[in-house]
């Protein structure tokens, strides 16, 4: 059987792939460009989210709940993180997967679970940074630890819930001349359900998250430009509007370099399905690059943290101090 635009695979093999085919699964940014972008990320995200959990966990021992929402945060990413080796192999291998049904499934659902666990404790972040500037006082108790914690769990069931589909779902497909591929062509999709609850996942963990994210920001600095603290020197509240503007900008841009594209693509093919009943396979470069691109979320979170936590940055400075000052000793 040949693989072309617009076919949907059964969930038998094996299949012969068009050449067209071949070339997408074998070709150079598959195998060679993707892979070098997930190494990229592992160096820059096991460091990063390493000192994050250990800072957040260790060193700062009463957390406040924006703080909650980073350690959890930093635990997800550094959790995936672990997990991209498998990728790595599998590009470098050819697109060729060689550890099981099982281990696939898990890699594709770890995806999603960390991307969806990533927005959605990004929206929590939002809102409470809302709370403590606009309600700074009438939301003492409303933002306490125990609650962000609550919260913390509910977005996991939620992310769990969100991933059962992809943990059910076939994700392997055997071809002669490429081998088993994992996560690249999907099973025939029979059952129409799992198309409603991509579509239902997606509003619920990207594009309502998008807008609490737009309208928290949004009135944070109408807050800080309109009704400044006035406890706080002119520098200060100066400061204050400048970080506001920079985390939105930094929020908004890693939803759109590391969550739009794959989940617009995505959004793309469940359409495509409920009003054709045929899958699209024209933009699978598209999706694979965007996917590649979401994980990269993983490095930049950490970033976050260190902008947004004024306790954070305290401790990364003194563990670096602390570091250089022995580097200093060493005779």
């Amino acid at each position: 059987m040949n693989v072309g635009n617009n076919t949907t695979i059964p969930s038998s093999g094996p299949f012969l792939a068009s050449p067209k085919w071949v070339l997408l699964f074998k070709g150079l940014m598959v195998t060679r460009v993707m892979p070098s972008i997930s190494i990229f990320i592992i160096l820059l995200s096991l460091p990063l989210n390493g000192l994050a959990v250990v800072t957040f966990t260790c060193r700062i021992r009463e957390r406040k709940p924006a703080e909650i929402y980073m350690s959890h945060l930093a635990c997800v990413d550094l959790l995936f993180t672990l997990l991209l080796p498998l990728k790595i192999h599998y590009r470098l291998n050819g697109s060729n997967w060689v550890f099981g049904e099982a281990a696939c499934r898990l890699l594709s659902a770890a995806y999603y679970g960390n991307m969806y666990c990533s927005i959605l404790l990004m929206m929590c972040m939002s809102v409470d940074r809302l709370l403590g500037v606009a309600f700074p006082v009438a939301s003492l108790t409303w933002r306490s630890t125990r609650k962000a914690t609550c919260v913390c769990l509910l977005i996991g069931l939620l992310a769990l819930i969100g991933i059962v589909p992809l943990l059910s779902m076939k994700q392997t497909i055997r071809f002669e001349n490429v081998g088993v591929t994992c996560f690249d062509v999907r099973a025939d999709p029979s059952v129409m359900i799992y198309f409603f609850v991509f579509l239902t996942i997606l509003f619920i963990s990207f594009f309502l998250p998008l807008v609490v994210i737009l309208v928290s920001y949004s009135i944070i600095l109408y807050v800080l430009c309109a009704k400044p603290d006035h406890s706080l020197t002119s520098s200060s509240s100066s400061d204050n509007r400048r970080r506001a503007v920079i985390m939105a900008t930094a929020v908004l841009t890693e939803f759109v370099v590391c969550f739009a594209p794959s989940n617009g693509i995505l959004l793309y093919h469940c359409v495509t399905y409920l009003v054709t009943g045929a899958c699209r396979t024209d933009t699978f470069s598209a999706y694979k690059l965007a996917v590649c691109l979401g994980s990269s979320s993983v490095f930049l979170n950490p970033l976050l943290y260190y902008y947004s936590s004024s306790r954070y940055r305290e401790q990364i400075h003194s563990v670096f101090w602390v570091c250089k000052a022995k580097t200093a000793n060493i005779p």
